[in-house]
């Protein structure tokens, strides 16, 4: 089937170990150095209001001036990042924004030019221009490289950011500007934004005043992402259980009935990690005198009589609990705890008038969270879903309360780091800066194809505002229409998606448990949910990336390929790591080929298909990918490793795998450091902050495509004085390659079973490591395999003839279209290609997804490599591409 067929298959039967706790990780404040940004994930014992920041300037990196009625200052961060503020009354803001908490740079070289009437400024990267007035479209400007940049009050970034949410959306929103840009600078205005005071509250700005940042990196997209975070703060580590699968349904269930749906998602072999109980986990149905139901904060007993029973057995499931929080309506007389919250606010109770929802208040927000939610919290409700959708108002203008509510419950979620084991809230985007506070909830979409062909735009684009960590309601929330091949579809973007999270409506019809679809789509759905978990040794590493090199799990194709402009044309396709591309199907099958289809840009090298190993496709081009409902196309480039968990078993929450496959793409040199939660270990010592990185157990994997050697180890684990390598039965799958001996030779003794399997060869090593031991030098097990080992090459004539039967149609056709691709007597390559091409009758979808096959890989004899000709359904040419859909 293809190469991750191990997602469906039994093995050896072990029991699964939990999972080890994560380390509560502090970083102080202080300037952030230039090689690494400032992490926000403090101590679990601090306060609230408590958080790092250094937000005030590097003096030596700021030019001022001006008289009465005009003042300006200007901070050089970089040589292409300028902080420029403009003030009628001489102040100037230093204290935190949403935005901007590290202001502290070193200072850059610069030089001044500075006239009674004219001030420049002047790095190797950009010239600015100044009159020394109020700023204006005309007296202030910024060149860089070839464009300029004129004040307009605007921030500009047309590569596009992200939206606070996607409630309603049928298909495409508006979004916010990023800090990317094709021209050679981008603008973030931080004029309006909220502050916070030296004590941790909340502050406005005064009015009239101007704050913005222009970034002047040229193309440079990842550097500007890296300032963006040295300035602003990076994304955290995630808790290792957020990788896995969600079940999220708005839905009255009972206690019961939620437990029994748990109980049938483990014995249909599906694991999940998360369960998200949505509203009605509290009263809804309350007299009419108290306004509505949604918010609340009461049990309903009638669904749930022993609330901290519930959650205890959910919690012996081995999952982690969030209930939704819709907070507006504040605290209402019917609450268990009104008389508790109203008496920590000296409200008078005898009229039983409401608790008003308050965020501009911090007695209120005190309440809020240390009588209203800590008991709750007590009872079991690991982490809140903070549903706020009342906009941006507050009765102090410049507050939004959804800000305001993300800050402070990721901030006071540091309490229940022993059972969460890091920070985390979960609520919709509320500006630049929310990447601080993962994860987002981006609303209740509506379910259809417009809606699933956006949202890998929409979350890849939320890399160029720092925003890394969307989780949508997979599969789409209400509305739209039934259709099993558009829930696969959104399930497979799901598991390369940064969360996974299952959700739908109240409807009868609209859920998602995958036992509730047909036989074939239902199966398809649970095999990816159950490589969604396969995948969290490599999730968790590149969590870890994420918080420590600014490089967020999923990037925008033109974030690694600034300068080629086809990088830029296909908004769906992203980088899921750093050597994966995913170019997700979001069209329905086409009906003929029995497949969907989608058009890719390839970088230049060589790939292979994950789920179809046989197919080997040369880059540097455009090309249209064709997959059946159990497949979407993810491409591995040469040099890639990729860890998965195969233990034999999967199960709830995320445990440390007990069996590790590593999936190695030969052709070139290529090295991966698995990163993992330190383990228990008697020999303890203080864990070393110098490098952050250090806090996780490491265990580097090596491939040298000349020698053919592989290297897995020496496991380092934090914990330990010395190097250990636990007893973790390993296996490797060589992607794409079936020409390996069956005997190898290791740096242990004997040899290993080797298989031939779905176009690949698995390396069954056991474990390879000896068990117990204290060696300091650590362990490294060492395998050869085969000097300059490479992908094999593609047989397109058998990958053809396949797509050919499978298709429905006139069997006249089918022999048209098989002689152009398998007679080399009867003409070139080039005039078989054209008379594909000009076959009448013959529909486009199947010509199109032949040429793929025939004109994938430039090693095979025979190729159409290079001379490939695609067609549309009004049969234009390849050079019309952006003119029409491609079927």
């Amino acid at each position: 089937m293809s190469a991750l067929s191990f997602i469906k298959r039994a093995g050896r039967s072990k029991p699964s170990s939990p999972a080890a706790p994560m380390l509560s990780r502090s970083t102080a404040a202080g300037t952030p150095s230039s090689s690494r940004s400032p992490v926000v994930d403090t101590d679990a014992t601090t306060d609230r209001y408590s958080f790092p920041s250094n937000p005030s300037a590097n003096p030596k990196a700021v030019v001022t001036g001006g008289t009465k009625g005009s003042y300006y200052r200007f901070t050089i961060l970089t040589s292409k990042l300028i902080r420029y503020e403009w003030s009628p009354d001489g102040g100037f803001e230093d204290r935190v924004s949403t935005f901007a908490l590290f202001r502290n740079f070193d200072a850059p070289a610069f030089r001044t030019v500075d006239k009674e009437d004219r001030l420049e400024i002047i790095t190797d990267h950009f010239h600015l221009q100044y009159d020394k007035k109020k700023f204006s479209t005309y007296g202030f400007s910024v060149k860089v490289a070839d464009d300029v940049w004129r004040y307009d009050g605007n921030s500009y970034g047309d590569l596009g950011g992200t939206a606070r949410t996607l409630d309603g959306a049928w298909g495409r929103v508006d979004l916010d500007p990023g800090v990317l840009s094709r021209r050679a600078y981008a603008v973030l205005d931080d004029s309006k934004s909220m502050l916070f005071d030296a004590d941790g509250w909340i502050a406005t700005r005064k009015p009239g005043r101007i704050d913005g940042y222009i970034f002047a990196y040229n193309g440079d997209h990842k550097a500007a992402i890296k300032d963006f975070y040295r300035l602003s703060g990076s994304q955290p580590v995630l808790p290792r259980w957020t990788l896995g699968n969600w079940w999220s349904r708005y839905h009255a269930y009972s206690a019961e009935e939620y437990l029994e749906l748990m109980d049938h998602f483990q014995k249909e072999g599906v694991p999940l990690s998360a369960a998200v109980i949505d509203m009605d986990w509290h009263k809804v149905r309350i007299p009419s005198k108290y306004g509505s139901g949604w918010t609340g904060y009461s049990w309903n007993r009638d669904l749930f009589p022993q609330p901290d029973k519930f959650l205890k057995q959910l919690h012996d499931r081995r999952l982690k609990v969030t209930v939704n929080d819709h907070p507006a309506d504040g605290i209402r007389a019917f609450e268990d705890q009104y008389k508790e919250v109203a008496k920590a606010l000296n409200h008078d109770t005898s009229r039983e008038e409401p608790i008003r929802f308050d965020c501009c208040s911090r007695k209120f927000m005190d309440a809020y969270f240390d009588v209203l939610k800590v008991g709750l919290e007590k009872q079991g409700i690991d982490f809140w879903w903070i549903d706020w959708q009342q906009g941006t108002r507050s009765r102090i203008p410049g507050v939004d309360p959804l800000w305001v509510l993300n800050h402070y419950h990721y901030l006071t979620s540091r309490r229940n780091v022993k059972t969460i084991e890091k920070p985390i809230t979960f609520s919709r985007y509320a500006g630049a800066g929310s990447h601080r506070y993962p994860i987002g909830f981006s609303g209740d979409t509506q379910i259809s194809w417009a809606g699933l062909q956006f949202q890998p735009e929409f979350t890849a684009t939320a890399s160029n505002i720092g925003y890394g960590w969307w989780s949508h309601d997979i599969g789409g929330h209400w509305g739209g229409w039934r259709s099993n091949e558009l829930t696969v579809r959104w399930v497979q973007l799901g598991v390369f998606s940064p969360i996974l999270r299952l959700h739908s409506s109240k409807s009868l019809w609209n859920s998602k448990e995958p036992w509730s679809f047909e036989s074939q789509p239902g199966q398809i759905i649970k095999d990816f949910l159950v490589l969604r978990h396969r995948l969290v040794p490599y999730l968790y590493t590149m969590n870890i990336r994420a918080a420590f090199d600014a490089e967020p799990l999923i990037q925008p194709m033109y974030w690694n390929h600034p300068h080629t402009e086809e990088a830029y044309h296909v908004p769906t396709q992203y980088y899921f790591g750093p050597n994966l591309v995913v170019a997700p199907i979001t069209s329905p099958d086409d009906g003929i080929t029995l497949t969907s289809s989608t058009r890719a840009w390839l970088p230049e090298g060589r790939y292979v298909s994950l789920f179809a190993p046989h197919i080997v496709y040369t880059g540097n081009r455009h090309i249209q990918l064709h997959r059946p409902l159990d497949q979407i196309p993810v491409l591995a480039k040469e040099g890639t490793i990729i860890p998965l968990d195969t233990t034999p078993t999967v199960s709830n929450g995320t445990p440390r795998p007990e069996e590790i496959t590593i999936l190695l793409v030969v052709g070139k040199d290529a090295h991966f450091n698995l990163l993992e939660e330190p383990h228990a270990s008697s020999h303890h010592y203080e864990i070393p902050h110098d490098d952050p990185r250090k806090n996780f157990t490491s265990t580097p994997i090596t491939w040298n495509q000349k020698s053919g050697r592989l290297t897995i180890g020496p496991e380092r684990n934090p914990h330990s004085q010395y190097h250990t390598s636990p007893n973790r039965y390993w296996k490797v799958r060589l992607i794409g390659h079936t020409a390996t001996e069956a005997s190898l030779k290791t740096s242990g003794a004997g040899h290993w079973k080797v298989t031939k399997v779905d176009g690949s060869t698995e390396i069954d090593l056991g474990s390879v490591f000896r068990s117990g031991a204290t060696d300091p030098a650590g362990q490294v097990f060492e395998m050869f395999v085969g000097h300059d080992l490479q992908l094999d090459v593609l047989d397109f004539r058998k990958q053809a003839f396949d797509r050919i039967h499978r298709a429905e149609g006139w069997y006249a056709d089918k022999d048209r279209v098989w002689n152009c691709v398998a007679d080399a007597n009867s003409g070139s390559v080039q005039e078989r290609v054209e008379r594909l091409y000009h076959l009448d009758g013959v529909y486009a979808s199947l010509k199109n997804s032949v040429m793929e096959v025939w004109a994938a890989d430039d090693r095979a004899e025979g190729t159409a490599f290079g001379r490939e000709i695609w067609t549309s359904v009004a049969g234009v040419g390849e050079e019309d591409w952006d003119d029409y859909v491609l079927v």
